[in-house]
């Protein structure tokens, strides 16, 4: 009997010919299986929850290869915001878009919502992490939160853009990332000015205290 993980692979690659037709579903786990001659208590073992588990899986091995693919990049002469544009960008490039709509379509159930968010924050803190992020407390969740929404938005665009190369989707996302940069410069020159700062500085604070669950309100880092 072939190894467990490497079985896992098999699975998923062979799952990749069924999800346009059965989306990530159990018909989707019990083909793949058949096609690579694994045993379906075999196949249940490796994803017990079925679908959610291959798209969840699918989901973290595109994390794995935009990180080696990040690796392999000089990045020394790119600003920051532009590394995290290159990431968003190698994440998207190596994804099957069939499989990444049935899988957000999947994700999106109420049920399995909490799965979905945890799969969008381990993305944004793979991009962060493997660039060298070594932020803490407030600034390492207000990074992966605003990350997350630039990511997650630049998807949705990405699944409906038909231009050549999808070049609209990546005018889209460097849109995202300058209203980024534009909202953290605001902010850091009204958090400078002492007449401004005690008027205006409490909506931003406020803002800052959503984005960042649980925790308090400092200035995030910069992307510039």
């Amino acid at each position: 009997m072939t190894d467990t993980p490497n079985a896992a692979d098999r699975l998923l690659d062979a799952a990749l010919l069924h999800v346009a037709f059965d989306g990530w579903s159990d018909a989707t786990l019990n083909a793949a299986a058949m096609d690579c001659d694994i045993e379906p208590a075999l196949a249940r073992a490796l994803f017990p929850r079925g679908g959610l588990d291959m798209a969840l899986a699918y989901h973290r091995r595109g994390d794995a290869a935009m990180k080696e693919a990040l690796a392999e990049r000089d990045l020394s002469a790119l600003k920051f915001r532009e590394r995290i544009a290159l990431a968003v960008r190698l994440r998207l490039e190596t994804a099957d878009r069939e499989a990444v709509r049935r899988g957000a379509t999947l994700l999106a159930l109420p049920q399995n919502a909490p799965e979905g968010v945890r799969a969008l924050w381990d993305t944004a803190d793979a991009i962060w992490t493997t660039l060298g992020d070594t932020s803490e407390d407030g600034n390492w969740y207000s990074k992966r939160a605003i990350l997350s929404a630039v990511y997650s938005s630049t998807v949705l665009f990405w699944l409906g853009d038909e231009s050549m190369g999808y070049e609209d989707t990546w005018a889209f996302l460097d849109r995202r990332i300058e209203n980024v940069m534009q909202f953290e410069q605001t902010k850091a020159k009204i958090k400078a000015s002492p007449v401004l700062n005690p008027v205006l500085g409490l909506p931003f604070r406020l803002l800052e205290s959503l984005r960042k669950p649980g925790a308090a309100a400092p200035m995030p880092g910069r992307w510039g």
